[in-house]
């Protein structure tokens, strides 16, 4: 093994110094006939143009060499007297300037094809990085998937025998054992609406997108029609402008619309008329960007980062009820369909979510 490795050294050096004698004699073979046909100057960029790419394919030790026989070579072709290796006193300064505009040409290459080795093996590792990270999304994903599953039996027992419990002993109990059932209850519906969401979350990271042409006018007209059996009685001003067909899974996008429609909805219940705006905010080359838009509670935009994780609330559960996944989901949805999501907004002002999809 050893013998091998000292071998595969001394074959690499071999080539590597071959190499820069080569491209030194190819300058040479070129610059001799292009001046003897009377272009001048050209044995300078030639020589230099051999030591940068021994430098840049080489390496160092080769460099050193291609720059002593450019040096020579110069000398003895190129500086008077010709034809001899002897450096006149008036042509000592342009030699000497010829073999350290080499010696810079050298350093340049070789610092740079450092760099560009440095970057490509950043990309390697980063492009490895990746891949491990998918595969621990996806192998944390079906832990979730399988835990919030598991998890849905021993909660429903619970739920249940507390109901039973409640209605059976319910002559039993004083006020504050109701109020613990009662409490016990809610509990256990909430937990059970956060599995659900998880559940949710963590199916469409696995799901297959069937993408197609989508018309969002359509798909958010329906939507506002299933708010609105929700909603009767409220005051809702829908103000729905000209929106494009785009190209996504239909399925999906509508979890996205219902989660921002549904929460521009819920934040909008403080005040006594309601107005939601649904747009296009700006149409790019390949993309296109919407909005909506309310004049509901809004939020401080110093947590706008975390509005978009999973189980992230900017509001106490007694102000507004919801479990954290709404957001993260359509965030994931819109990553999917290779766009992005973004928010603005101002407590007791509003707040508007804009997401990007790409055009037909």
């Amino acid at each position: 093994m050893r013998w091998n490795l000292e071998l595969q050294r001394v074959r690499s050096a071999i080539v590597g110094y071959t190499f820069a004698v080569a491209c030194v004699a190819i300058a040479l073979g070129l610059a001799l006939p292009l001046q003897y046909y009377q272009f001048r100057d050209v044995e300078v960029p030639l020589l230099t143009l051999a030591i940068a790419i021994t430098t840049w394919y080489a390496g160092n030790g080769p460099a050193v060499v291609a720059i002593l026989l450019s040096a020579v070579c110069f000398d003895y072709f190129f500086t008077e007297p010709l034809y001899s290796l002897e450096i006149s006193t008036r042509d000592l300064p342009y030699f000497f300037i010829f073999a350290l505009w080499g010696l810079i040409i050298a350093v340049f290459s070789a610092v740079r094809r450092r760099i560009e080795d440095s970057l490509r093996q950043a990309q390697e590792e980063l492009a490895e990085r990746a891949v491990e990270l998918e595969a621990a999304n996806k192998e944390l994903e079906a832990f979730a998937y399988s835990v919030s599953h598991d998890l849905r039996a021993p909660l429903r027992h619970v739920a249940g025998y507390a109901e039973l419990l409640q209605k059976q002993a319910s002559s039993l109990l004083d006020d504050k054992s109701r109020h613990y059932m009662k409490t016990i209850l809610e509990s256990a519906k909430r937990m059970g609406d956060l599995i659900d969401d998880l559940l949710s979350f963590s199916r469409i990271g696995r799901a297959e997108a069937n993408k197609a042409v989508v018309n969002l006018e359509q798909l958010v007209a329906q939507v506002v029609a299933e708010l609105g059996q929700q909603t009767s009685g409220r005051e809702i001003a829908w103000k729905i402008g000209p929106l494009p067909v785009c190209h996504g899974d239909r399925s999906m996008l509508k979890v996205v619309v219902v989660n921002l429609l549904s929460n521009a909805v819920k934040f909008t219940r403080i005040r006594p008329r309601a107005e939601i705006e649904i747009g296009c905010a700006d149409r790019r080359e390949n993309q296109v960007e919407l909005f909506v838009r309310d004049n509901g509670a809004g939020f401080d935009m110093q947590y706008v980062n975390k509005l978009f994780g999973v189980f992230q609330r900017l509001h106490r559960p007694e102000e507004f009820e919801g479990t954290g996944i709404g957001l993260a989901t359509v965030q994931r949805i819109i990553h999917r369909h290779g766009g992005e999501v973004r928010a603005e907004g101002a407590i007791g002002q509003g707040a508007t979510f804009y997401f990007s999809l790409p055009k037909v």
